[in-house]
């Protein structure tokens, strides 16, 4: 049994090199994957909408101490500010 993640991504490489006839891999730990796309798409609007609905009142705010009731009340007035916002750290990746 492969417990510790080089091994486990041996074993993964191994297994596909052999399902794709792949034999030119020999260090796993100098993979880079490069794809043309991003592997996870950028978030929409009618997610944040959901997020924000979901929203369970009456529990304690989180780290920044933003009330939960100020999103579900406010949603539509600071909704754009917020996808903004978030747009900008999706593209920045910070």
């Amino acid at each position: 049994m492969v417990a510790d993640s080089y091994g486990i991504l041996a074993r993964w490489t191994i297994y596909f090199s052999k399902l794709f006839h792949v034999h030119e891999v020999y260090d796993i730990r100098h993979i880079e994957i490069r794809t043309a796309e991003s592997l996870v798409p950028k978030p929409s609007a009618y997610e944040l909408q959901l997020a924000i609905e979901w929203l369970k009142s009456h529990k304690p705010p989180g780290i920044y101490q933003i009330p939960r009731e100020l999103f579900k009340a406010r949603g539509r007035t600071i909704r754009p500010h917020i996808y903004k916002l978030i747009n900008s750290i999706w593209n920045k990746e910070k």
